[in-house]
């Protein structure tokens, strides 16, 4: 097995392309590594089926839990559905790779990223993009490459290029940058409430490594002697689109120059123009070449009437500065907020409104058991901000059926739970799990950002102290030769009819995540820092008017959310506390009716929506932990009498024992005559044997109100921090 391997360094890091070796039935194969991580991605073309309008572009990222050592835990010992994350991977494999194919592609196109070894200081995700190019490359696709994606960290001052995983959590920042030689085409990021200057400058930076690797990209097509097949576009039939040109461009224009016309409205008096042009149409000879078009092709109507309401809006923006509802480039849609506008059944509710864009969140408090475990390659084992997103097709008025989540849900709904983690409280001072789930009721452009809005009113209203409330905004852009106009807070026809999505979500601070997704081969960081800087008038006027329906988290919870009391014990006594087969734990939520997680250093969080019934079961666990001495004195009940002695619990959850011979100074026939059980007594801890056992005596330790010696006070409790 012959192959080639290039090496490329940047950084103090090395990435390993090897191509030639695997997979050598598949169109294009390169294995991608970079220390111990190790990604097989492979890119094969077949041919289109018949009668479809799109490209047929699926990525794919598999992941493999032996490439870390694991075998997966599930009950067939194999890899089931992909991981959240997983899918999260193949989105960041499409979008960079999309607007690269050339838009009259109608073959299938299929690019799968296989991870075969992962180093935990390397994450395989911007491997797996870069790698695509290079299989696409040479799979002889037409492509607008090369293309190529690293990831920047911030720690400290530093600018750190592809961070490990303990590095990225470390740092401020999380960005990953792709590129072509045109300029950048994607973006996202995760920023704690980073100025606009800084991730800019991180953009910038990430670009210029980029760069290097397209250089190596081309560099081994050179020495295998493979010529890059670049997109040449077919001959196209101008017939129907210089007809509909001339017949339905002044039509088509008026109804977009109506900025007070609803959506609906401007919707239908479109279909109005296209339904009439298509019974002139239909009214033509039959040897006219534009009805034997028409009537060959079901879909050529449609699709040149669509082409050419895109390029007349295109024209209007570009031209005289107005957009299809008559905002300015810079204006905000009109904005309603409210919090609470569920019941308190529910913790915490937000409803946010921007145009048309409706979305109803929901805050959800949970006990640490209610985090979510992760099967899959990251090392962080679980989450405890969990953020749901659904698109219900009532929200753009349609109807089919609902499945589960597809990309387009985890993929939004990542977007926004990234942009509210960083000023989610910390676990040591909110121990809460917190599940927002975003309800779509109307969709009209930008529903991610709607999401992270409406999320910020529900976890306000649910009482989470966020360190700082958070809003968004989706900027959009149209380019037409050297012409550029940036768009702020796109509605859904300028995503439609732009050249770019790009989501900003921050505080007043600074951003706490991006997301950016291009329609051409690539944009100037000079564009995208003025896209940036657009966006931040936007997002305070959009959290000032948030702000105005609730400014501050509210100071009590729901009645319905549970209550936590967390408290750290000695790691050595957690056995203690558990008991053996869980018998004493079990024992304790029974008696309380609480719910109680202790992790392994200690932290124990109790969890009940009765305050007494936690308070109890934390003096009952701190009784069970409380080191006893010999010497000491404490009152108690009888718990129970056996023959040679009787029980009293001396503290709540821990009992010693009086044995028959230490009742009382003169002999004792039966233990029932000197106590019964419920009894009140004194007693002196008289030794602790070797097993740990408690032994207590009466003799000698005055009762009923006589002189007793003071109970010691309870050891106290080692805060939290």
């Amino acid at each position: 097995m012959q192959g080639q391997t290039q090496s490329i360094s940047f950084d103090g890091r090395e990435i390993r392309l090897t191509t030639g070796r695997y997979a050598p039935q598949a169109g294009g194969s390169v294995m991608i590594e970079c220390g111990d991580t190790s990604v097989l991605v492979t890119a094969t073309r077949s041919k289109g089926r018949e009668g479809i309008d799109f490209l047929p572009l699926i990525c794919d990222y598999e992941e493999r839990l032996y490439a870390a050592g694991r075998i997966p835990g599930s009950f067939m010992r194999r890899e089931g559905r992909p991981p959240e994350r997983a899918t999260l991977i193949c989105r960041l494999i499409d979008r960079p790779m999309r607007p690269l194919f050339p838009s009259w592609m109608r073959d299938d196109i299929q690019i799968v990223a296989t991870c075969m070894s992962l180093d935990e200081r390397v994450p395989a995700d911007v491997l797996s993009v870069t790698g695509a190019s290079m299989a696409t490359l040479l799979a002889g696709i037409p492509f607008q490459g090369p293309m190529a994606a690293v990831r920047v960290g911030l720690l400290g001052d530093d600018f750190v290029l592809n961070p490990s995983f303990r590095e990225i959590e470390r740092g401020d920042l999380d960005l990953v940058v792709a590129g072509t030689p045109d300029g950048v085409v994607m973006v996202e990021a995760g920023a704690n409430q980073l100025p606009e200057g800084d991730v800019i400058e991180a953009i910038d930076f990430g670009y210029e490594a980029v760069c290097e690797l397209i250089k190596a990209q081309e560099s081994i097509l050179k020495d295998a002697g493979i010529e890059q097949v670049k997109p040449e576009a077919p001959s196209e039939d101008t017939t129907l689109p210089v007809y509909l040109e001339k017949a339905c461009s002044k039509s088509i224009g008026d109804v977009l120059s109506q900025f007070d016309q609803s959506k609906a409205e401007r919707d239908e008096k479109l279909d109005a123009i296209r339904d009439q042009t298509a019974e002139t149409i239909d009214g033509l000879k039959d040897s006219d070449p534009v009805r034997q078009l028409v009537s060959g092709n079901g879909k050529a109507l449609p699709t040149s009437f669509k082409a050419l309401t895109k390029k007349l809006m295109r024209q209007q923006i570009v031209k005289d500065g107005k957009r299809v509802d008559g905002r300015s480039l810079d204006q905000v849609r009109p904005i309603s907020a409210a919090a609470g506008v569920l019941p308190k059944r529910v913790h915490g509710s937000g409803l946010f409104q921007r145009g048309l864009t409706q979305v109803l969140s929901t805050a959800t408090l949970g006990t640490p058991s209610d985090a979510q475990e992760m099967d899959d390659l990251n090392p962080n084992t679980e989450k405890t901000y969990l953020h749901h997103y659904n698109f219900p097709p009532y929200s753009v008025g349609e109807t089919k059926p609902m499945r589960s989540p597809g990309r387009r849900e985890i993929g939004h709904g990542a977007l926004a739970e990234r942009a509210i983690l960083p000023v989610l409280p910390a676990k040591d001072t909110f121990p809460y799990v917190v599940r927002v789930v975003s309800e779509v009721l109307s969709s009209n452009g930008s529903t991610s950002m709607g999401s992270v809005c409406g999320s910020t009113l529900a976890l306000m209203d649910a009482g989470v102290p966020l360190k700082a409330p958070v809003s968004g905004a989706a900027m959009g852009l149209i380019k037409e030769g050297k012409e550029v106009r940036i768009l702020t807070d796109i509605q859904g026809i300028e995503d439609f009819l732009g050249d770019m999505d790009f989501k900003v979500a921050g505080t007043d601070k600074g951003i706490t995540a991006l997301q950016m997704d291009m329609k051409i081969t690539g944009l100037e960081i000079k564009t995208i820092a003025e896209a940036i800087n657009q966006a931040r008038p936007a997002r305070l006027h959009i959290l000032e008017k948030m702000l105005e329906a609730i400014d501050t988290p509210r100071d009590g919870m729901s009645p319905h959310a549970p209550r936590l009391l967390s408290f750290r014990i000695d790691p050595e006594l957690i056995g203690t506390v558990i008991g053996p087969g869980g018998r004493t734990i079990k024992g304790i939520t029974e008696r309380t009716n609480t719910k109680i997680d202790i992790e392994d250093s200690g932290i124990v969080t109790i969890a009940s929506h009765d305050g007494a019934a936690a308070d109890e079961a934390q003096k009952i666990i701190e009784g069970l932990t409380r080191k006893v001495n010999e010497g000491e004195v404490f009152s108690g009940s009888i718990t129970r009498i056996i023959p040679i002695g009787a029980f009293v619990e001396i503290l709540p959850g821990k009992e010693g024992m009086i044995h028959i011979s230490q009742l009382s100074e003169a002999r004792v026939e039966k233990v029932e005559d000197v106590v019964k059980v419920g009894d009140e007594v004194t007693v002196r801890v008289r030794e602790i044997d070797n097993r740990g056992r408690i032994n207590l005596t009466l003799r000698g330790v005055p009762q009923n109100g006589e002189d007793t010696e003071p109970e010691p006070a309870p050891t106290p409790v080692a805060p939290l921090s």
